[in-house]
């Protein structure tokens, strides 16, 4: 992957921020300046530019979570939600200490998928469709050779550590909205002859994923937690969780055909989280990193609508002035719990590491680590 540098360089000079505003941001600094190489603070693609100025890294969440693995910095301060700084303590050393401005900053799709939910509903599944699970199998990551049919487990990298490590302990593997092809098709390949695979927990991501493998829409049921199955799952390909971004299903066809119409040689690129008529009618979809890159080879003068979080379309535009950059949904708000990460907190949490503190540390536990670790190094050992 490759590693996206700040796109916003600190210019305390900048009339729009309040004097408050700007004390915190020079405290910010000199504080990043004291605790030096033993800090590294990573920024997703979908925090605000007060945030992202600070960062020493910007990206997505299992990019920057790579990059927290590969530093030697002690202290690891994930601008981010709670999911991300869970990978980057499952993909960190011991020696690593990693943490969150703000514990309140969740995300409501993980949070679409419990654990409680998804064993239920596992057991219900197989009971369904007949198939075996994995887990009593020797090697589960391995393709079977046993003639018979699994049901094989697929989380997005957008759910909770314990999730991960119920994936991992049941032959599965965790994917990302760049790699999600691949990761269907290693899954394909451990199902067995008829066996199906379980997508927790954005359905979006699943059905456009299958249907650009050509899967029909028929096999892709949809599994609503504590009320079952919306079709009959024998035969089944895909089960998809009936869970969704908040922020991507705000996207939709009209809005593509406002923007045609305003612009008729204009380019559409959404999220994949978009539902599937948003993606079937736009030009382009792919992760926060693919819309980065799609945009930035646009030839000047490109007319662009983008369907994902409005801080980086915004953050895209001001990065771009040769290209009229807009977002789809021009009533848009920033993602709720990514916009809980604000300055002040950021700056208290590295006042209190340079007294001594270890503040808003997201810990993994040890068993849970172990199933997780598993189902992420699965996806790391498979090609796009």
């Amino acid at each position: 992957m490759t590693i996206t540098l700040p796109m916003c360089s600190i210019d305390f000079m900048d009339t729009s921020m309040s004097p408050e505003e700007r004390a915190i941001a020079e405290r910010i600094t000199e504080l990043k300046q004291e605790l030096g190489s033993r800090l590294m603070i990573l920024g997703h693609h979908y925090q605000r530019d007060s945030i992202v100025m600070h960062a020493d890294f910007i990206g997505d969440s299992f990019m920057l979570s790579q990059m927290a693995a590969d530093s030697n910095a002690e202290f690891i301060v994930f601008c981010g939600v709670h999911f991300m700084a869970e990978s980057a303590d499952i993909l960190t050393d011991e020696n690593q200490y990693g943490m969150l401005p703000n514990l309140r900053a969740g995300c409501s799709m993980a949070d679409m998928a419990t654990l409680p939910d998804v064993e239920s509903a596992w057991t219900e599944i197989l009971a369904e469709t007949g198939l075996s699970d994995p887990i009593n199998r020797v090697s589960p990551g391995e393709k079977p050779d046993d003639g018979k049919s699994y049901l094989i487990p697929v989380t997005y990298m957008n759910s909770s550590a314990d999730l991960k490590d119920f994936v991992g302990r049941h032959g599965g593997i965790v994917c990302t909205s760049s790699n999600a092809t691949g990761v269907l098709n290693w899954a394909f390949d451990r199902a067995g002859p008829n066996g199906a695979v379980l997508f927790f927990p954005d359905q979006h991501l699943g059905r456009n994923t299958g249907l650009s493998m050509g899967i029909e829409e028929s096999v892709m049921p949809t599994w609503v937690p504590k009320i079952g199955s919306d079709k009959d799952l024998k035969g089944a390909k895909i089960i998809l969780w009936h869970g969704f971004c908040s922020v991507h299903k705000r996207f939709t066809v009209e809005q593509v055909a406002d923007f045609r119409e305003r612009h008729p040689d204009g380019l559409v690129v959404v999220h994949p989280e978009c539902t599937k008529e948003t993606v079937e009618v736009s030009d382009a979809n792919g992760s926060t990193q693919f819309i980065k890159n799609y945009v930035e080879n646009l030839p000047s003068g490109s007319n662009v609508a983008i369907g994902t979080e409005i801080n980086m379309v915004a953050r895209l535009a001001d990065s771009h002035p040769d290209k009229n950059i807009e977002c789809l949904d021009d009533k848009i708000c920033p993602c709720s719990t990514m916009y809980m990460i604000h300055p002040a907190y950021l700056m208290d949490v590295l006042e209190k590491l340079v007294e001594g503190e270890i503040p808003n540390q997201i810990i993994v536990s040890e068993d849970v680590q172990e199933g997780s670790l598993l189902a992420l190094e699965r996806m790391l050992s498979i090609k796009k």
